[in-house]
């Protein structure tokens, strides 16, 4: 069912709005709407414009519960503002200090690792270096020269030069060393190495001592900042670790006022040059409202005015869903279809009922539906899985409908069948010859099915004030009096019996056909439309013999629809034959590896498109006759 919803509005001083948030508000669920919006009538009213001042320290929170490895729930312990503020400001202040330590040791880090870079493939030279790159009559270069020009450059010029080459590192692809040169020779020379793709490599002077003992402080300054650096991480996964419950509780205390003051979006402000006053709006369940009028009747600083029809409001109330806990599972398929529309029926208990009863016809088996039942039950009952709850009704009945057709884990000599077997029972069928009789029995249904969708149609159309709906579409009066015959004549048919006479059933069909062809033209002549017929007459008379055309086709294929529900349980019964079959239960002793196996498999996929295809139905068949689904969800600021 759908909860009856009042609208309510609440006006206080403006510098009191956090008050009763914090006092009232935040008791109730309450669906709030932009007061400017919805009450245009009232004149001069401005926005409530203020800057959030718990964003930053929310972001902050919440950046910082995001990096806990194993978040804890927030505790009972209630935290005010100024806690909350204090405590992520103190874990703020320690991240920025450790933060700082972490930069400055990342940037001496990246400093570091150029220098060993360098330093790495000269660290065989044993001199220092400061010294080297101080000489004034000689010119040195560090670099690298690719191997095959190093050996050309070896055999073919390096004794016709005035340089001495040192080779301190042969990595396979370069000749790492330096060269030096006397400096009246130095420009020849350095030509000489570039032409052979010498490349050079700057020599920082910061390095002391020779290359090696530069190297191997680096290195190990090198393994102290990794291991500062893991440090710094470990001191803040610590404290983080330390301060996890606190942080729990602050986030939570900063989100609630944060939340609270973002009602101001929502709020609109009246005039005034002395004292101001702010303007609340927005939906509540008929009971929260009454209880929330009790709870402010004693405060003089706050007014509500609860308002007595929808009418009056700009948008349609916002839909809440009430069911028992039996049905509630359900929602989900309601919900995944579009919300009911206020004031329109609520299908959750129908679909409960059908879905559950259909499944079980289709899937009708001892064994494997207590299975379903138990299985989705535990899961439901403490996993809270909702699809779990659905499986488990349809478990039910599908046990209910195994002891009707005498099945259990597919054996059929174990229990007597209470009504009949799906695989043997047969009806003959006047004019069609012998049928399976669940074919004849599930059409049946399907034809009752569509009759109740015609009547709920009807309900929904009156509520809403449609004419047309109510009384002249296809699943309006008038296809219920033309479906409604059509399964009288049939039922007669079927069982022997004789129709009525041809001016009978000339009303009964030819009436209704007629009313739903001339829909439009009717509904303007009972809303007194000064014109009754369309222009068009010719395109009228066209269009509406193809809607009749596919009105009636509409109405076989829905029917037709319904013939799967016999299917699927012949299907059902067919596929574990197979199973015992194969596991050679004819010889007496089957193999219960086998037995356990093809339950499994059976369970798993045929309950699974058993499942789809009754969702089909009741989507397609069933919600496309009576149900819009065109419903606003109802979403509270903040919920119980």
């Amino acid at each position: 069912m759908i909860e009856k919803m009042k609208f309510i509005s609440i006006t206080g001083p403006k510098t009191d709005i956090d008050r009763v948030v914090n006092t009232y508000l935040s008791k109730y669920e309450i669906h709030l709407e932009n007061a400017l919006s919805e009450l245009t009538s009232v004149a001069n009213l401005s926005p409530f414009l203020e800057n959030n001042p718990y964003k930053e320290a929310l972001a902050a929170a919440v950046s910082f519960y995001d990096e806990l490895e194993t978040p804890p729930a927030p505790s009972q312990k209630e935290l005010s503002i100024e806690e909350a503020l204090s405590t992520v400001k103190r874990i703020q202040d320690e991240a920025k200090r450790l933060n700082e330590e972490k930069t400055k040791l990342e940037n001496e880090h990246s400093q570091l690792v150029e220098s060993l870079k360098i330093i790495r493939h000269f660290k065989n030279i044993d001199y220092d270096i400061s010294s080297i790159l101080k000489f004034e009559f000689i010119h040195l270069r560090f670099g690298r020269i690719e191997k095959q020009y190093f050996q050309k450059f070896e055999k073919y010029i390096y004794d016709n030069l005035d340089t001495l080459f040192i080779k301190c590192e042969d990595d396979g692809e370069y000749v790492y060393g330096v060269y030096f040169v006397p400096k009246h020779d130095a420009r020849k020379i350095h030509a000489v190495y570039s032409s052979m793709h010498f490349e050079q490599i700057y020599m920082p002077d910061t390095y002391t001592g020779t290359a090696k003992e530069a190297f191997e402080y680096l290195d190990t300054r090198h393994k102290e900042l990794h291991a500062a650096l893991n440090a710094n991480k470990s001191a803040w996964k610590d404290y983080l670790s330390a301060n996890q419950q606190a942080l729990a509780d602050a986030k939570t205390a900063i989100e609630k006022f944060s939340n609270n003051f973002d009602i101001r979006r929502l709020a609109a402000c009246t005039p005034g040059e002395t004292e101001v006053f702010f303007i609340l709006c927005g939906w509540m369940s008929e009971k929260d409202a009454l209880s929330f009028q009790e709870d402010i009747k004693h405060d003089e600083r706050i007014f509500c005015l609860i308002g007595n029809d929808e009418k009056d409001v700009s948008k349609q109330p916002p839909t809440k869903l009430k069911n028992p806990k039996l049905f509630k599972p359900f929602e989900m398929y309601v919900k995944m279809y579009g919300l009911p529309a206020y004031g329109e029926m609520d299908p959750t208990w129908f679909v409960a009922i059908t879905y559950s009863f259909i499944f079980g016809a289709m899937f009708g088996d001892v064994g494997q539906g207590l299975l379903l039942f138990i299985g989705g039950f535990l899961l439901y009952k403490f996993k809270n899985v909702t699809l779990a709850g659905i499986i488990s009704c349809a478990g039910f009945f599908s046990t209910i409908f195994g002891f009707l057709f005498g099945s259990i884990f597919g054996f059929e000599d174990v229990i007597p069948a209470l009504w009949l077997r799906p695989m043997n029972a047969m009806m003959t069928v006047p004019f069609v010859g012998k049928l399976n009789t669940v074919f004849i029995i599930a059409i049946g249904f399907g034809m009752g099915i569509i009759l109740v969708c015609i009547i709920f149609n009807i309900i929904n159309s009156w509520r809403a004030g449609d004419v047309e709906k109510t009384w002249f579409d296809t699943n309006s009066v008038a296809g219920l009096v033309f479906y409604g015959s059509a399964v009288i004549s049939i039922s007669l048919i079927v069982s022997g019996k004789k129709l009525p006479g041809a001016i009978v059933l000339c009303v009964m069909f030819l009436v209704p056909l007629l009313v739903i062809f001339f829909k439009e033209p009717l509904t303007n002549l009972v809303k007194k439309k000064s014109e009754v017929m369309p222009k068009g007459k010719g395109m009228f008379f066209v269009q509406g013999f193809f809607e009749m055309f596919e009105v009636l086709l509409s109405y076989f294929s829905n029917t037709l629809s319904f013939v799967r529900i016999g299917a699927f349980a012949v299907s059902h019964a067919a596929m574990m034959e197979v199973v015992l079959m194969l596991a050679g239960a004819e010889s007496g002793s089957p193999n219960i590896l086998v037995v356990i196996l093809g339950n499994l498999f059976v369970c798993g996929m045929e309950g699974l498109i058993v499942g789809i295809q009754v969702l089909r139905l009741e989507y397609y068949e069933i919600f496309s006759r009576f149900y819009k689904g065109t419903g606003r969800k109802f979403e509270p600021f903040r919920s119980k």
